[in-house]
């Protein structure tokens, strides 16, 4: 699974990017520590108009009763993601791109488990494949949610989990948003593991397990 991240480019370095023609909901700082049901910045596409937003990590669908569903749609496993009722909707019509600058995930070492920053040996942010969708509740406010998909890992994140996220090269993009592709077998081929030579990893902190702390120190190799 994919269950923590970091975001640490700028709005203006977003909107160069990703060419952002509307800003919704700005992004103004920079999270070391994101967590499932935070709200996280996402690309999408409306009409021709290339948006960014802020989701609640962890997709409520259409038809939830309520929005505890979310904490168990934080990731959406590429191989079923088509069939499951959360997801066989947005990956239709709702897919969006999720920027990063990297992930965490937990090693398992003899009885303990070493926490793992996972980025791209060049250290750009880059994109992780999403889904959204809006829930309207009993009041009728709008939640806007999301979900990151993960498939089978690659040579590299063998060695820490059995999963990693989807992870979008750059070329990818525009048809992972394109409108167009509303049939899931369209964009299946995208929804595999990154290359491993284009990827490293290396231990930090386990101050990383408590989602309340949150500074650049956790981004940084931890040494015993």
């Amino acid at each position: 699974m994919c269950g923590r991240f970091t975001i640490v480019a700028t709005m203006d370095e977003l909107i160069t990017r990703y060419d952002i023609d509307e800003i919704i909901s700005p992004f103004n700082r920079p999270n070391y520590n994101v967590a499932p049901t935070q709200m996280i910045p996402a690309i999408m596409i409306d009409g021709e108009i290339t948006k960014l937003d802020q989701f609640k990590w962890g997709l409520i669908p259409t038809w939830a009763k309520n929005p505890k569903i979310a904490y168990t749609t934080i990731n959406a496993r590429a191989e079923t993601v088509a069939e499951k009722p959360a997801f066989r909707n947005a990956i239709k019509r709702k897919r969006c791109l999720i920027p990063t600058s990297s992930f965490f995930e937990w090693k398992k070492i003899g009885a303990d488990k070493q926490p793992m920053r996972i980025l791209l040996k060049n250290e750009d942010f880059f994109s992780m494949a999403g889904l959204y969708e809006s829930w309207r509740d009993p009041e009728g406010n709008i939640i806007n949610s999301c979900s990151i998909i993960t498939t089978t890992p690659n040579e590299l994140m063998a060695e820490i989990h059995d999963r990693m996220p989807v992870l979008l090269k750059k070329e990818d993009e525009e048809l992972w948003l394109d409108p167009g592709m509303t049939e899931p077998e369209m964009v299946r081929h995208l929804l595999v593991p990154y290359p491993t030579e284009e990827m490293k990893a290396y231990p930090v902190s386990k101050a990383v397990g408590n989602v309340r702390n949150n500074g650049e120190e956790l981004i940084k190799e931890w040494v015993q």
